[in-house]
């Protein structure tokens, strides 16, 4: 199958510009207005990069689909040497992002765009989004329609302004629209109209949904180019409806500056997708594969602001980027984790290349995860049990974990949370069996909740270590509570080989005159799993709960040692892998080389403890 492209080559130049600089200045109200003396010297970039846009993009999905595809009056080619050089562009455009938002700078009046046939008709001709047409192109591609009527005509309309290109529209075989209720369209054939928008694909009833938050390298411009184009190459391939916009779907968030996916790529995720989707028993096992953890990177917006004002670091947006973006940019990670449990906002944002960090994580072979409780809540003050608190979040959760798959996040994690509290003659007061059994089936709901939605549960009922008590109450606790969550967990139905417990270790409190010492956490911890926990289990990871990132990996290493065990135990450590890196960094991006040594450091520590398995 041949196509020809009718539209116009662009040079796209993206500018990502530090918000936190001179770029902007702020007037009497507040508000921030881009100074746009364009002066390399003065303005600092995150990044600046180049791309050819507008039909080459078209230009690049189609070939890297395999078609036989030109666009016309140029001899650009992605499947080998590149023959038109850049400089063939017929305009530049600017693209600057500042704090996640994007500003377009382009001429007002783009090259016309001219229509060259070649010597033997197309199967396709296809007008991209780019194109300018203008009277007499319309009219030549009229004219060839008409001595050519095999080949079919797809048009891309961004909008119905340009009346020459709505003469084209009634002879298009294949329509491609931003608008759903253009009048225009209330004549046209609705079986032969694609729906394209920055969230959603759409064709008749079938929907399918797209996230692109990197800004900075696929804007609205190249996402809106790479779906229409790679639906028309999979229609062209004889692919089925629902299969093409999902394909483009994975073309759109997985695509990168200057590189859209290939066929056998497209595929390959296609098929590791329905893979995911109709096993999530493969991703909790993948998350706790020997010898690597699970980065728990999921402060809420009160933590972090904590850990900064330690350190005397603002707490601003883009700070909050900075320190994330050191974690998941250091060289190797994969190496070390399987897994990384995000924060709502972090899984909004982006890494300095501008990928969102969900894609950028999967791209390197780490899956991501995501909070989804929503903090403590103190019990009702009718109730007998005013000082403990519950989790909450089970509210709108359904929706924001169909959001969070569609984001590309395949697990979760939810906590709760129990303070021990003791009487004058060592009697439990706190946790009350009360509030085990509501927290316990919480817990259990959201389970149920995320497995419904092809997500990962990871359970974290955490005894607290912050408290004044002895191993053996440590354990006797630990003990009553993953009991009383693994029965609610089996009247929910949840499905244990595809959930994972997250949970503390056992040892005294940090109040406790007498600390444990790591050969006693490791025997009273070894003895609670073995005696409290189904060995269906997909899998127990620890929490560092407070210990000092020293403590937590001796600890760990003394646990390991008491295997053999029914599952695999691994870390999901926050404080304890990332403080050393915190303190490296203390808000100063120069130091971002030094953070990551030390985050590597504390990895590399806790990898070798686990393999001192038995």
């Amino acid at each position: 199958m041949s196509i020809i492209v009718v539209g116009n080559i662009l040079q796209d130049v993206y500018l990502n510009l530090d918000a936190r600089t001179e770029n902007f200045e702020t007037d009497k109200t507040g508000t921030k207005w881009l100074d746009l003396s364009f002066n390399a010297s003065e303005h600092h970039f995150f990044s600046r990069a180049s791309s050819l846009g507008g039909a080459a993009v078209s230009l690049e999905v189609l070939q890297k689909l395999g078609l036989s595809a030109t666009i016309s009056g140029s001899q650009l080619n992605f499947t080998g040497t590149t023959n038109t050089p850049n400089d063939s562009a017929s305009a530049h455009r600017y693209i600057m992002v500042a704090d996640g938002q994007v500003t377009y700078f382009a001429p007002s009046d783009f090259t016309k765009t001219t229509f060259t046939p070649l010597p033997e008709a197309p199967d396709y001709l296809y007008i991209d989004r780019s194109a300018e047409i203008t009277i007499n192109t319309a009219a030549d591609i009229l004219n060839f329609l008409d001595k050519h009527p095999n080949t079919k005509l797809v048009i891309y309309a961004r909008n119905f302004d340009n009346a020459h290109l709505n003469i084209l529209i009634p002879r298009a075989d294949l329509l491609f629209s931003e608008l759903s209720d253009a009048p225009e369209l209330q004549t046209f054939d609705h079986h032969k109209l694609i729906k394209v928008s920055e969230t959603r694909l759409s064709y008749l009833n079938i929907t399918e949904h797209i996230t692109a938050h990197r800004v900075d390298i696929l804007t609205h411009l190249s996402l809106y180019s790479i779906a229409s184009a790679t639906i028309l190459g999979c229609f062209i391939l004889g692919k089925t409806v629902e299969d093409s916009l999902k394909l483009a779907k994975l073309n759109i968030e997985n695509a990168k500056l200057n590189s859209v996916l290939s066929l056998s790529e497209l595929n390959e995720l296609m098929t590791n997708t329905h893979t995911s989707k109709s096993n999530p028993e493969l991703i909790a096992k993948n998350l706790v594969l020997y010898p690597k953890g699970i980065l728990a990177a999921d402060e809420s917006g009160g933590s972090i602001h904590k850990k900064f004002a330690q350190l005397n670091i603002p707490d601003t947006y883009d700070n909050r980027r900075d320190y994330r973006n050191l974690f998941f940019t250091t060289p190797h990670l994969s190496n070390y984790v399987n897994g990384v449990i995000l924060f709502d906002e972090t899984a909004r944002q982006a890494a300095d290349n501008g990928q969102k960090f969900v894609d950028y994580l999967t791209a390197h072979r780490i899956i991501p995860g995501i909070k989804v409780d929503q903090g403590l809540e103190h019990f009702n003050p009718d109730t007998n049990h005013p000082e403990e608190t519950y989790t909450k979040g089970l509210d709108g959760l359904e929706n924001r974990l169909k959001e969070y798959y569609q984001m590309g996040i395949r697990f979760a994690k939810w906590r709760a949370a129990f303070t021990v509290q003791l009487d004058s003659d060592n009697r439990i007061v706190t946790p009350s069996d009360f509030a085990v059994n509501k927290n316990c089936q919480i817990l259990a709901e959201y389970a149920k909740e995320c497995q419904a939605a092809n997500i990962v549960p990871i359970v974290e009922p955490e005894l607290v270590y912050d408290g004044n008590y002895d191993i053996n109450t440590a354990a006797n606790l630990t003990g009553r509570i993953l009991d009383c969550l693994f029965l609610h967990l089996d009247r929910q139905k949840v499905n244990l080989k595809a959930c994972i417990l997250k949970v503390n270790m056992v040892l005294a409190g940090k109040q406790y005159p007498t600390q444990s010492t790591p050969e006693e956490v490791g025997m009273k911890t070894a003895e609670v799993l073995k005696t409290h926990i189904p060995s269906e289990l997909a899998g127990i990871v620890f929490l560092s709960g407070g210990q000092t990132p020293e403590q937590a990996t001796a600890n760990l290493t003394e646990i390991i040692k008491h295997g053999p065990f029914n599952w695999p135990i691994t870390f999901s450590f926050a404080r304890a892998l990332q403080d050393p890196a915190l303190y490296a960094w203390a808000g100063n991006n120069t130091n971002i080389a030094q953070a990551q040594k030390a985050f590597t450091d504390r990895l590399q520590a806790n990898t070798s403890a686990l393999k001192n398995n038995p």
